[in-house]
Order: structure tokens, then C-alpha cells, then sequence
């Protein structure tokens, strides 16, 4: 009987080790995962700032040339 106490903590104390291991595992993956979609939308953000600035630039150039004849 002792023997199967032994076997019972040292497999339960394996088992919480092998689960901590996967928790870590998965939650690397997660902050991986959540570092990639900041990237994402930044560079996105960006090329809409650019964007609308060279929207701006083209109607502003429009006008003033509207303006001009």
C-alpha cells in the first residue's frame, strides 16, 4: 500500500509538472499570437496615416490649382 501512496504523489507531482509545462507552452503561443496582431494593426495604422496624408496633399494641390485659374 505505501507503494501505491508513493507512485500516487510522485504521478500527481509528474501530472502538475507536465501541466505547468503546457500552461507555459500555451500562454508563449498567446503573447506571441497578441505581439503579431499589435504588429499588424500599427502597420496598418500607418498606412492609413500615409494614405490620408497623400489625400490631403493631392486635394490641397487640386485647389490651390482650381483656385489658381
Amino acid at each position: 500500500m505505501a507503494i501505491m501512496k508513493a507512485a500516487g504523489i510522485g504521478g500527481s507531482i509528474i501530472a502538475l509538472i507536465a501541466l505547468l509545462i503546457v500552461l507555459v507552452k500555451s500562454l508563449i503561443a498567446f503573447v506571441g499570437f497578441i505581439t503579431g496582431a499589435v504588429k499588424i494593426l500599427i502597420i496598418v495604422a500607418f498606412v492609413a496615416v500615409i494614405v490620408v496624408v497623400g489625400y490631403l496633399v493631392f486635394k490641397g494641390l487640386a485647389e490651390r490649382k482650381r483656385a489658381g485659374d
